[in-house]
């Protein structure tokens, strides 16, 4: 990064065209790491990976914690994709995640260096959170907040969760781009991680013929290594073990050329999680810190 904070974001970041294959990694950001940890674990994004965003999950409550995300991701050169939690308890509280990462977003000088998005999430459709239309005009509204900071503005949820709200299309025609939550462990027709790319492309061809031409991500993208409570699948077939999160990331990877030709220079994706510690089975890392397996997928292809 600059020396100095630049006078303006015109030039700054590179053309979505650019953003394609493996990006980074979802970060859960419950547990409120300290600054310390966080200008850690990004380095290690970074440098380790070659990555170029960290896309949040989850809430840190904690006041000025999204400062040091700024501050972290500034010191690494890391883009963030931002995220307003809304949790899995219904409640309001999002609202003052929303006007607190507003707040932020407006005021700390080198927000909008680091912030190449805010998604509203996680599943707020699927989780039937807030009526679909009402949570379009929460996408406006943000827009018009940001827009003098030049922050775009987006879902984080799963096809499944549009397709059962009849498209919702009022939704899709207003986020800026399209992130969306890959997970076909969950689907009926799961099997192995290796053999998922079906069931990835039918969700991805389903956001392309419905999303307008608008830049797509997997942002929540993966295939959990153990299952726990909250990660049952929905076939006796659907396999988990490390040898399957390794296969369906491999297989990925290798239909990058693929990915590529997708809408405004191909879809970009995520790993879910960074650590075990974040979110069970779904780390790259284990509890205890090592790679499950070797991770070095494709940023170019």
């Amino acid at each position: 990064m600059p020396s100095s904070v630049p006078s303006s974001i015109d030039g700054w970041w590179c053309s979505p065209n650019t953003e394609y294959a493996f990006l980074g990694f979802s970060y859960e950001v419950t547990a409120c790491q300290s600054l310390s940890k966080l200008n850690s674990d990004f380095a290690d994004i970074k440098n380790t990976f070659g990555s170029r965003y960290v896309r949040l999950y989850g809430a840190c409550d904690r006041d000025g914690f999204y400062d040091d995300i700024v501050s972290a991701a500034w010191a690494t050169g890391l883009g963030v994709h931002a995220l307003i939690w809304f949790g899995f308890d219904g409640g309001d509280q999002w609202m003052t995640r929303r006007d607190s990462l507003v707040s932020s977003l407006t005021n700390n000088p080198k927000a909008k260096f680091v912030t190449r998005g805010v998604q509203f999430g996680s599943e707020p459709l699927f989780d039937d959170v807030l009526p679909h239309s009402q949570l379009a005009a929460e996408v406006t509204s943000l827009k018009s907040k940001l827009s003098g900071v030049g922050i775009s503005v987006t879902v984080s949820e799963l096809a499944y969760g549009y397709q059962e709200r009849g498209g919702a299309q009022d939704v899709l025609d207003a986020i800026d781009f399209i992130n969306i939550h890959m997970l076909p462990f969950f689907s009926a027709l799961a099997t192995f991680g290796a053999a998922a790319w079906p069931l990835v492309k039918t969700d991805m061809n389903w956001f392309i013929e419905h999303g307008n031409g608008k830049k797509m991500y997997f942002d929540e993208n993966g295939w959990p290594s153990v299952t726990s409570p909250g990660v049952q699948p929905n076939t006796i077939l659907a396999q988990c073990s490390v040898a399957n999160e390794e296969g369906y990331f491999s297989m990925l990877d290798s239909h990058c050329e693929d990915l590529k030709l997708g809408p405004q220079g191909g879809i970009g994706w995520f790993a879910h999680i960074y650590s075990d510690d974040q979110e069970p089975g779904y780390g790259i890392y284990d509890d205890a810190g090592n790679k499950k397996f070797p991770f070095k997928p494709r940023t170019s292809c």
